[in-house]
Formats: structure tokens, C-alpha cells, sequence
């Protein structure tokens, strides 16, 4: 921990340990109930699946710095790249489909977009893609990375396209979950020592049961060396609505089938061993 006039610096954010008490918009509880995605400082709801802004910010503002570099390996609609440079972060994201790396790209400032933020079509669980990050790392001077996001598809709920290295065709539970350990694979090596990752994650159930696919993934990331720090859940109220489902069908469902209706997903932190 650093110490300069007073101050209380933490290694891996801007946080002043001195001042603890004036950070009440960052939030320290596992619990987070957000009531609606903000939709501030460019952040649009323009794709299914992408998660809200608010995780982004609360991350950045824990485990990074201004000018940290942040790598997110599942990027999508780009939620993370439009909060980098809100919160005057740099960021390499790593999109597999090519018409959503275009949309992104047209969401970034052009004198930022191949100088702060980087925007990659590729495939994350590839040595390919692995080496292009270092590629543009070498460029922007540095030799890790210093914040991991992964926020994979939840396996087949929603097809997010028919190319066969999109995680979510994984033809089973088991091709998925490789699939994903070897992307995060990617984000380990490329990650500082020390420093953090963060996965989005929610579960599924299929056929009558319930499969816990965080936990699963935490499995693969503590196998790969990650040690987990926390876990968050956050509540995603009202999205049954979005997607065309009734309130009463579900709990009918539900009561029916013996299970509990998902309002929630999973923010869980690891931290690579210094």
C-alpha cells in the first residue's frame, strides 16, 4: 500500500484509504439490487445479453486505476470499452462476431479508438487471438493487462450466433466449460501479477434441473490458479418482462415444477497470486 502526504493508496486502485468515508458510491456488499441499466455516458441497451454499466463501474472503480489496462476476452455490444472511457481507463476487448466489433467501434471517440481503446475481432479461446493482444499491448507499452472481465454466453440459452467457436453452440456442459477455461487461460497470462478478474456469470436450468454454471466456472478458474475474493449477487429484476415472459406463467411454472423463478446473476472476483 502505497503512502504519499498522508494519503493511504491502494496498489491496485485509485481508492485513498485516508478517506474511506467519503467512497459511498463504491460499494462493498455482496448484495446489489440494481433498478434499471444506466443508460448514461453513451451506455445503450442495443443487445441482448450484454450486462449492465453499473458492473463495470463499480469494478473499475475497485481494482483499477486511471490508465490501467483492461482486457475483456467476451466484449459483445461493448459495455465495457464505453465505461473505459468514461472512467479514462485503456482497454483491448476481444469480440467474435464481426458485426458487433463494427458497432462498438462506431461507439468509441476516433481519436481514442487504436490508441486507448482497442477493439479486436477473434477468438478468445485461441493462441492466435492470445498473441494479437500481446501485439497491441507491445504498442500501448505495456506487458500485462490489469484488469480481466469475462462475461462468457451462459452455455445455449441464447444463441448468440451459428459459428462454431461461439461458446454458446458448445455442443455439451463439458465443451463449454473447456472452451471457457481456455479463454480464461488467456486472460491469466496476459493478467499483472496480483491484480484482478471479474466474471459475470448466471446459471441455467434445463430439462428439471438446476445447473449451476458460476460454480462450475469457478471451478475452472480456481483450477487454472485464480483465487477467489468474492462473490456477488445481483439481482436482475425485471428481465423476465423483457424477454416476453408473464409474471403469472412463470410463477405457475414454477410452483409447478418445484423451482425457484431466476431474479439473479453472479459478479465473482478472483485475483491472480502475485
Amino acid at each position: 500500500m502505497g503512502e504519499k502526504s498522508g494519503r493511504h493508496v491502494l496498489p491496485y486502485s485509485d481508492i485513498d484509504l485516508s478517506r474511506w468515508r467519503e467512497y459511498e458510491h463504491i460499494w462493498t456488499d455482496s448484495l446489489w439490487l440494481i433498478e434499471a441499466r444506466d443508460r448514461s455516458g453513451g451506455h445503450q441497451l442495443d443487445y441482448h445479453g450484454n450486462f449492465v454499466p453499473q458492473i463495470a463501474t463499480q469494478t473499475y472503480l475497485r481494482y483499477t486505476r486511471e490508465n490501467d489496462i483492461v482486457l475483456d476476452l467476451f466484449l459483445g455490444s461493448g459495455t465495457a470499452a464505453v465505461e473505459a472511457v468514461r472512467l479514462e481507463r485503456r482497454l483491448v476487448g476481444v469480440e467474435l462476431k464481426g458485426e458487433l466489433v463494427d458497432a462498438v467501434r462506431r461507439k468509441i471517440p476516433p481519436a481514442l479508438l487504436d490508441e486507448r481503446i482497442h477493439i479486436l475481432q477473434g477468438d478468445s479461446t485461441s493462441r492466435e487471438t492470445a498473441a494479437r493482444i500481446r501485439a497491441v499491448l507491445d504498442r500501448m507499452g505495456a506487458r500485462y493487462v490489469q484488469l480481466l472481465l469475462l462475461h462468457p454466453p451462459y452455455h445455449d440459452i441464447v444463441r448468440f450466433s451459428d459459428l462454431p467457436s461461439d461458446l454458446s453452440n458448445a455442443p455439451t456442459l463439458d465443451a463449454f466449460l473447456d472452451r471457457f477455461e481456455s479463454a480464461a487461460r488467456v486472460g491469466l497470462e496476459l493478467l499483472e501479477p496480483g491484480r484482478f478478474a471479474v466474471l459475470v456469470i448466471g446459471d441455467k436450468y434445463t430439462r428439471g434441473e438446476l445447473v449451476p454454471l458460476g460454480f462450475y466456472c469457478l471451478a475452472r478458474l480456481q483450477r487454472l490458479g485464480f483465487r477467489p475474493k468474492a462473490i456477488v449477487v445481483k439481482n436482475i429484476e425485471g428481465n423476465e418482462i423483457g424477454k416476453g415472459r408473464t409474471a403469472n406463467l412463470w410463477r405457475y411454472r414454477a410452483l409447478a415444477g418445484g423451482y425457484y423463478i431466476f431474479k439473479h446473476e453472479y459478479v465473482m472476483v478472483f485475483q491472480k497470486p502475485a
